[in-house]
């Protein structure tokens, strides 16, 4: 018997356009001159991008120009040395996107039409001894699923084109509101030789926590030969802690039960550590092993929460870990590019390190993307970072036949195997606003039959029976938004504020209100929110033509995809949120600012309102807040946080202090300021307030504080009495540390709107020493954003008040000078080694 040998098939491979009606043994009569190298995993887009058969398509708007690439047909191949063969041959293809044929030396081996389902074909007697040919050739995905729309007919969507409606394919590749339209093509992900004569085809574990032990129930289903089953469990530091051997001849399953004492939880970050302990199976012929499978494992509870909310009708949306409950805030996440390849393990642990260091606690997996890879969750397991996971469903009304039904079921147990072992894994979500778009077409809501809405066979039938079935400790929700009906039985919408989770876009879509009224659109979980900003001056420039770089330019509304029914129209929008704020200059390093500005404030807003409403024990009357959205795909005026060349913008920033495990907020009321103090952690939190009033000369015209108390994971909130001012003010509050006087955490309000007074002449000074900045100002600096290429600040769009200067320090030395803006002050670059401007 074999050992298991498993051979990355990823170099040599060749690519060449294909017309119509050429198949098989003839792909491979092309001539020498149509093969392109090509890189696998990979897309069409990708070896004509690298052999400069293409335009990159994120520059200016050759978007358009290479709309061609994904109207054609594409083949790849790859000769391969058979070798020494095994017991058994398999060609595995982890991911192949999305019409594909396959065939292996003439002979056809598979037809995929699902991206999202892993291939695994038998060629044990079809390898030939020497040179063997694997050729692939991919149809085009827009044209097969306008085919198959023309007999099914077309279906009501948002975004894209409707026929995508009726094809397995990550949906954002047919152009999203944030997306371009780039329909790609290729073998996504790895293609494998795997010789064996014994493999495990999956590895599970349930486990049972109490009275200091953990029980685990492990199973393995079993392929081919061997005598015996040996389940391990390592613990973090690589040391066996529980082993059970079973016996698996002529069987297909085997099962033990692991017991370990004094078991180390897996928290989310802030609350606890992250041990990941190692679950390891093993198939052995007498001392020999023939086959072993490796999941690395979080020890932990979660429970999905919803119970009555004191004084308040519906009832709450949270989470509680290992019996602690908790806010989850944090953020969508979507694909980080459009040609997928490019997105390295490295950099999935970057992005999901940026949303830890903003003091993110979950990131929801949109529907309208892919199932992430593996780095992507092993990132969220290290850094304690939740997964709010859809199912790959988007803004449409999906088909239910019977062929589309089957195949989202293969496609819905693939993904459930491959990702339940997660830790970070909280929760398993039908769809992304199907429910929503269902209901403004009347098809879903109150009074509406059940049947009309025919992806319910999807969203509360197939998909919660697969995940009963394979993942039954792990709460399931047929859809984001989704409220359950009443007690009467009836259909309830998915805007309901009092339960379930609710997307909140009253704050630039619908009526657009102004975004300091998010506390008027808060729900039990608000799941979705945002405002635009443009990305980074340095990228936006980086793809603008030098001719288009102004705000108003055809290339800067390309790059901005926001549009509704009467078409594009994000740049309107962003343009009535900069009016009601401020008075904006007329460059585009001035409306990068502004809009980054009004991005950040909203974001202050939100995240602090919604906190404030998670209160004591059986009063969470808002269980978290997850900002659409974490990232871009490409260059793009969008409503994330972080730009496409993983620059944070200034809402990360506010995001990061308003999530922080302490965090405090301050509005102005007639008479009076309100605090409120937010505690994250488990134990007890004891503050001092101290409230100062600035007039906007940087004269204090007020000064109070108040010593206050917060419960582990509350806020509390207390009202100070200020005298009326008739002149715009800023009002600043800081926490201290009531033993030492160390600032724990600040927080500022503004008389708004800005652009009715001005800050300008304020003297604002940054001095250097070592990797700390020292800022100083002589009046109220607002917003305060400092710049320089590869710079990494511990604070950044920073509210300035004269008195003591602030410290802010750099994770890299600290450059010989930088540029630092605010509002009403212009962009000033200040030398560090003689510590001015």
């Amino acid at each position: 018997m074999s050992l298991e040998r498993l051979i990355d098939l990823h170099d040599g491979w060749q690519m060449a356009e294909v017309p119509e009606g050429l198949d098989g043994p003839a792909l491979a009569a092309l001539p020498a001159d149509a093969w392109l190298p090509a890189a696998v995993p990979g897309t069409a887009h990708g070896a004509l991008l690298a052999a400069g058969r293409i335009p990159d398509p994120f520059y200016g708007r050759n978007e358009a120009d290479v709309r061609w690439v994904g109207e054609r047909r594409w083949a790849w191949r790859l000769g391969f040395e058979a070798g020494e063969l095994a017991l058994k041959e398999d060609l595995v293809f982890e991911g192949l996107d999305t019409y594909c044929a396959v065939w292996l030396n003439g002979e056809r081996l598979l037809v995929s039409d699902n991206m999202f389902v892993p291939q695994r074909v038998d060629v044990r007697e079809r390898l030939k001894p020497g040179r063997n040919e694997l050729l692939l050739c991919f149809e085009p995905a827009l044209a097969r699923a306008r085919d198959v729309e023309a007999v099914q007919g077309k279906r009501q969507l948002w975004n894209g084109d409707s026929a995508r409606l009726h094809v397995r394919k990550a949906q954002y590749h047919f152009g999203w509101d944030w997306g371009p339209e780039l329909i790609v093509a290729g073998p996504w992900r790895a293609v494998r030789r795997h010789g064996w004569s014994a493999r495990i085809e999956d590895l599970s574990m349930r486990s049972e926590l109490g009275a200091g032990m953990a029980t685990l129930r492990v199973e393995a289903q079993l392929e081919g030969e061997g005598g015996r089953c040996e389940f391990e469990l390592l613990d973090p530091e690589g040391r066996s802690v529980a082993t059970q051997a079973v016996p698996t001849s002529g069987r297909a399953r085997a099962s033990a039960t692991l017991v370990v004492a004094d078991p180390r939880l897996w928290w989310p970050r802030g609350l606890g550590g992250q041990p990941l302990y190692t679950l390891v199976a093993r198939v052995l012929d007498g001392e020999r092993m023939l086959a072993e499978s490796r999941r690395r494992v979080g020890l932990r509870t979660l429970r999905l929460v919803q119970e009555p909310v004191d004084g308040e009708v519906g009832s709450s949306f949270h989470f509680e870990v290992n019996g602690q409950a908790l806010f989850a805030g944090g953020a969508n996440w979507i694909p980080d590019d459009n040609l997928l390849e490019r997105i390295t393990p490295a950099r999935y642990r970057e992005r999901v390190g940026q949303a830890a260091a903003a003091n993110m606690n979950m990131l929801r997996v949109w529907g309208g993307g892919i199932y992430e890879h593996e780095a992507f969750y092993e990132a969220c397991d290290e850094q304690g970072l939740l997964v709010w996971q859809d199912f790959m469903f988007a803004c449409g009304l999906y088909p239910a036949n019977a062929a589309f039904m089957s195949s989202v079921r293969a496609e819905a147990e693939a993904a459930v195997k491959r990702l339940r072992h997660h830790a970070c894994l909280a929760l398993w979500c039908g769809n992304n606003e199907d429910y929503m778009l269902a209901e403004s077409v009347g098809l879903a809501g109150p009074g509406v039959p059940a049947e009309r809405f025919e992806a319910r066979a999807l969203y509360e039938g197939l998909l919660p029976e697969v995940c009963a079935a394979l993942d039954p400790d792990r709460p399931y929700w047929p859809g984001s938004p989704f409220t359950p009906a009443d007690a009467s039985g009836q259909g309830v919408k998915s805007s309901d504020a009092t339960v379930g989770d609710r997307h909140s876009w009253e704050v630039w879509h619908q009526q657009m209100l102004p975004y300091q009224r998010y506390g008027d659109v808060q729900a039990r979980f608000v799941s979705e929110f945002g405002m635009q900003s443009h990305p980074s001056l340095a990228l936006f420039e980086s793809v603008l033509p030098p001719a288009e770089r102004f705000p108003e330019s055809r290339t800067v509304q390309w790059h901005n995809k926001a549009g509704s029914a009467a078409g594009p129209d994000g740049h309107r929008r962003l343009a009535v949120y900069l009016a009601d704020n401020l008075r904006v200059g007329p460059t585009l390093a001035d409306h990068v600012y502004a809009t980054q500005f009004v991005q950040a404030e909203a974001m202050r807003v939100a995240y602090q309102d919604f906190r404030r409403r998670w209160q004591r024990p059986g009063a969470r009357a808002v269980g978290g807040a997850l900002v659409w959205q974490l990232n871009d795909c490409w260059p793009v005026t969008s409503w994330a946080l972080i730009d496409a060349s993983g620059a944070v913008k200034p809402a990360w920033h506010a995001v990061r202090r308003a999530m922080d495990m302490l965090a405090v907020a301050v509005r102005l009321e007639a008479g009076g300021a309100r605090l409120a103090v937010m505690n994250g952690a488990m134990a007890p939190a004891a503050v001092k307030l101290q409230l100062r009033v600035f007039a906007m000369d940087g004269q204090v015209l007020a000064e109070t504080g108040v010593a206050q108390e917060a419960p582990p994971s509350t806020c509390v909130e207390t009202v100070l009495a200020l005298p009326g001012f008739d002149e715009p003010v800023v009002a600043e509050v800081l926490a201290l540390d009531p033993r030492d006087g160390r600032e724990l955490a600040r927080d500022c309000a503004w008389t708004e709107p800005f652009k009715f007074y001005s800050l300008a002449g304020a003297r604002l000074e940054i001095a250097a020493e070592d990797q700390v900045l020292r800022l100083s100002c002589d009046r109220p600096v607002k917003g305060l954003w400092i710049r320089h290429e590869g710079l990494a600040l511990n604070d950044n769009f920073i509210d300035l008040m004269p008195g003591v200067g602030r410290c802010v320090a750099s994770g890299i030395a600290l450059p010989r000078s930088l540029t630092a803006t605010a509002l009403d002050l212009p962009a000033t670059t200040f030398n560090l080694l003689k510590g001015g401007g």
